[in-house]
């Protein structure tokens, strides 16, 4: 996780998302002026170092029908990019091991396909879900 290419790699994917800065107020175009490579370089220190503390997330209310609001939780670049770089790590090695018919909260799997595998299942008569 602490390698440059994948902690590169995690900035270019938070980078594409180009969400609203965190707490701290650091944007893409503040890290991209002071050098992208020397932001990496401070990250991977701090991590090696365990230093490295995440800082809390910015709170934004928007709102919902109904007069209601929903809370988003916004967090800093610098702690996507290391929450990125962990999932480059893990979400391989849990993928590997996970059922084919399997979908909640998996990559490139909607809830779309799980209800298609449900109805073509119904088709072919079978008739036990396990839910766990």
């Amino acid at each position: 996780m602490t390698k440059l290419e994948t902690l590169r790699t995690a900035y270019e994917v938070a980078k594409k998302h180009n969400g609203a800065p965190g707490l701290d107020g650091v944007t893409f175009a503040a890290i991209e002026a002071a050098g992208v490579e020397l932001f990496l370089a401070e990250l991977r220190d701090a991590l090696v170092a365990r230093t490295y503390r995440p800082l809390r997330n910015r709170h934004v209310e928007i709102p919902k029908d109904g007069g209601k609001g929903r809370v988003l939780a916004i967090p800093a670049i610098r702690d996507r990019v290391v929450q990125g770089a962990l999932k480059l790590i893990l979400e391989p090695i849990f993928e590997a091991d996970f059922c084919d018919g399997s979908y909640g909260y998996r990559p490139k799997r909607s809830a779309h396909e799980a209800v298609n595998r449900v109805a073509q299942a119904i088709v072919q008569n079978k008739t036990r879900v396990i839910d766990v």
